[in-house]
């Protein structure tokens, strides 16, 4: 990139005290996801709150800017279905049979595709049609 055009790039910035609350949300999905794979029950059921609050905070805080917004809300689900499956796993009825082959652990699609859905719309309806805009450069 040329000076000319680094100098007029968009540049989207961050102030300090969200990225820290940020990074400190990636240590807590961490030791969630840890948490679940070691079976550590206690420490992953507890790092769900932490997790998905601080999740919800970085969407409140964004939400004027609607890539932002979409995404971390996308996150935000992505969580959620991730806490709910570590729990059905945990208390053991993510296999029981709800009808047919669905079981409860099926369950957490539906906040996987909700936040597809909120990533699909963020990019097929509103990003095409808001292509000159500078948070969507």
């Amino acid at each position: 990139m040329s000076n000319k055009n680094h100098a007029t790039a968009a540049t989207y910035s961050i102030p300090v005290a969200y990225r820290k609350m940020e990074n400190l949300h990636i240590v807590f999905w961490l030791f969630k996801d840890i948490a679940w794979c070691m079976i550590w029950k206690p420490l992953g059921i507890a790092m769900i709150f932490p997790t998905l609050i601080i999740s919800i905070v970085i969407a409140w805080r964004t939400r004027h800017l609607v890539s932002e917004l979409c995404h971390n809300l996308a996150i935000t689900v992505w969580i959620t279905a991730n806490s709910y499956w570590m729990i059905s796993e945990f208390l053991h009825f993510d296999e029981h049979i709800i009808a047919g082959h669905i079981t409860y652990k099926h369950l957490a699609l539906i906040p996987f595709l909700s936040g597809i859905g909120m990533l699909a719309y963020y990019y097929c309806w509103y990003k095409p049609r808001h292509k000159g805009e500078m948070e969507t450069l």
